[in-house]
């Protein structure tokens, strides 16, 4: 459970475990995309589903928090499971993205959450809250051997440093921890959705060289 064993509120498990499975299945479906076997199926949705949040728990100097949360593990493979047996007509589209951008902004308010439960500064945590919701995506990403959300100007690093930096404004202002997040999440995940939907990217860099 994150927070476990640290001063301050205990972050609810269902939405730590609701953001495990909603990136779990985006790795899970990358998997499937790519024809491949169960196996790979399964660790993708690890990878994906943990990803972010175990290299902020190594930042933060704490036990990655699926290593001692009995539901992780099971949440995951079962969602590679339903992946796998469902006619692949159910995740056609852009369940994949979207999937992806719901684990992206649960993540980044959970990041910034238990960061500030570890009385780390407020940059920094939002900075961890990025983290989180960014990596496991990254690492699937690259596993997969498909061109980085990162190398693509559309919104979504941008997207989780509005969640995480929301989260952390309201929790700072003493807002209830659970609302705070609530809402952080529901920022974040809007503005991803937006630029899915509309094509709103950032502007790349352009500067002309002279000769």
């Amino acid at each position: 459970m994150i927070g476990a064993g640290i001063t301050g509120p205990v972050l609810p498990p269902f939405l730590d475990l609701g953001g495990t499975a909603v990136f779990a299945l985006s790795g899970a479906l990358m998997a499937a995309r790519l024809n491949q076997t169960f196996v790979t199926c399964a660790f993708f949705a690890l990878l994906t589903g943990v990803g972010g949040g175990s290299v902020r728990d190594a930042l933060l100097g704490t036990p990655a928090f699926w290593l001692r949360d009995f539901w992780v593990a099971p949440v995951i493979l079962g969602v590679a499971l339903v992946a796998w047996f469902t006619p692949r007509k159910w995740w056609e589209g852009s369940w994949l993205e979207w999937a992806d951008a719901l684990g992206l902004a649960l993540f980044s308010a959970l990041g910034v959450a238990k960061a500030l439960a570890f009385d780390v500064a407020p940059l920094a945590a939002i900075i961890l809250g990025i983290v989180t919701g960014c990596v496991g995506g990254i690492i699937r990403d690259v596993i997969a051997g498909v061109p980085s959300i990162l190398m693509r100007p559309e919104l979504y690093v941008t997207a989780a440093a509005l969640s995480a930096s929301l989260c952390a404004g309201l929790i700072l202002l003493g807002i209830t921890q659970a609302i705070a997040m609530a809402v952080a999440a529901a920022a974040g995940f809007a503005l991803r959705g937006a630029a899915m939907v509309w094509q709103i990217e950032l502007p790349a860099y352009a500067r002309e060289v002279s000769d």
